[in-house]
């Protein structure tokens, strides 16, 4: 989409037009539900975090100085949109309440070769917390620091869940890797 473009569909948008607002949607949409995707644990609720995202971009667009990436500005709000759903939504999970798997990983993972929705299911599949920190600093490049400001945690448990989420990553590969070698048997 051209700058001039985006910038006329910003402008509307802050004067309150539907088509506007409309328009701005459709350009971001599905770019913004994949992020929600990352968080999320299923369809459904990335659907209602995208929604109430936009409510936030809709509401705060007049905040917007056309300074820096839009995209970069509508990604933030729907990152502290899903932090805040899951904030509100989640019980508080110890970081001992989920076992913590072998450092040893018996296949050579590094070998490995998985599609890109194949690595995005197994990231789905990890314990709340441990996708929640891996997503904010792996896929949005947050440090420690800022992960335990936004998710409320200590820089400690962010540390600790990110380790914990990358042996969960492997051993979840190794076991695909396992299973990809018996079913070619």
């Amino acid at each position: 989409m051209a700058v001039n473009n985006l910038n006329d569909i910003i402008k509307g948008c802050q004067k309150g037009k539907a088509s506007a607002q409309k328009q701005l949607y459709h350009t971001f949409a599905a770019k913004m539900f994949a992020v929600c995707m990352r968080y999320c644990k299923d369809k459904t609720e990335a659907e209602d975090c995208l929604q109430e995202g936009f409510i936030k971009v809709f509401n705060n667009i007049d905040k917007y100085g056309f300074k820096g990436s839009f995209e970069g500005w509508i990604r933030r709000i729907m990152v502290n949109t899903v932090i805040e759903v899951y904030r509100k939504k989640q019980p508080e999970l110890l970081v001992d309440e989920f076992p913590l798997l072998a450092e040893d990983v018996t296949e050579d993972v590094n070998d490995a070769s998985f599609s890109h929705d194949e690595l995005l299911i197994m990231i789905q599949e990890l314990p709340p917390k441990y996708k929640l920190v891996f997503n904010l600093y792996v896929m949005e490049g947050l440090s420690h620091a800022e992960i335990a400001e936004t998710s409320g945690i200590s820089i400690g448990t962010s540390k600790s869940n990110l380790a914990r989420a990358r042996q969960w990553l492997k051993k979840s590969i190794e076991n695909r890797l396992l299973e990809k070698k018996q079913a070619v048997c």
